[in-house]
């Protein structure tokens, strides 16, 4: 009998052993490597859909600094309490410019096509019809990639750095949709 309890101890003593390590490394992983986010809205379509789950690489935010092309997750600048998801359109000394349905980057019209199919761009509160922003250091101009549907920087201007949790780089749920997020830019 004493033998039976000394297994039925150990067993238990291995299995929570077993539990607090793996709770470890996901803690670990999730604070100071990558964490999900689920895309809330149509903001992101075609490229995302609505209550898809994609990671978000945390560590390489502390390696390089996000480029034009690349997709992040921040803070939203009307509710920091809510995460947003969008595309980096601009960096620090970009200038940007919206006129006649298309972003304008640094005297170039964006060729957009080849992820986003046609689409237009209007103006917002932030930066109307014609007028040219520079973005300035440490921040960036985002945009959703359905633009019809989507709050982004035309609206409430550009992204500190310090809000940006981190690079979205792989959409992993639903399993049917799995895949890497490129960047489409040729950087």
């Amino acid at each position: 009998m004493l033998s039976i309890l000394r297994k039925i101890y150990s067993f238990l003593i291995d299995t929570l052993q077993s539990l607090l390590i793996a709770a470890a490394v996901f803690l670990i992983v999730y604070v100071f490597i990558m964490k999900p986010f689920e895309v809330k809205g149509d903001s992101m379509v075609p490229n995302f859909e609505n209550n898809e789950y994609v990671l978000t690489n945390i560590l390489g935010l502390h390696l390089q600094n996000p480029k034009a092309g690349d997709v992040i997750v921040f803070k939203a600048p009307p509710d920091p309490k809510k995460s947003f998801i969008k595309r980096v359109i601009g960096v620090s000394g970009d200038r940007i410019r919206i006129s006649g349905g298309k972003v304008i980057l640094n005297g170039q019209a964006l060729d957009e096509n080849e992820y986003l199919g046609s689409t237009k761009t209007s103006d917002g509160s932030f930066i109307s019809e014609g007028e040219e922003k520079i973005v300035p250091e440490g921040e960036y101009f985002v945009l959703g990639d359905n633009r019809n549907f989507s709050q982004d920087s035309r609206e409430w201007g550009f992204v500190k750095r310090d809000l940006i949790t981190g690079y979205s780089f792989f959409v992993y749920w639903p399993l049917s949709k799995w895949r890497l997020i490129e960047n489409p830019y040729k950087n």
